[in-house]
């Protein structure tokens, strides 16, 4: 299921307020996250294909088998 258009509406950036934008993560990102989150799921692998790029400060939050995670500890680095 993917993340409600509404709801993207109302997320912004906890770390500076910007609106975020969806982003499909490249795939050995994604294997690293599936990692990450692998033992907070108990019966299944967590999926994760996109996040939520701020569009100011560039840091990417992932969705977590269509959970947003935002969590400025938990968020990728703004990219290069």
């Amino acid at each position: 299921m993917p993340v409600d258009p509404q709801l993207l509406e109302i997320l912004v950036c906890p770390a500076c307020k910007a609106d975020v934008e969806l982003k499909t993560l490249a795939a050995n990102t994604c294997a690293v996250l599936v990692e990450r989150y692998r033992e907070k799921f108990r019966d299944e692998v967590p999926e994760v294909h996109e996040g939520l790029r701020c569009t100011k400060c560039g840091r990417v939050y992932p969705i977590v088998s269509d959970i947003p995670v935002m969590l400025v500890d938990e968020a990728l680095p703004a990219e290069g």
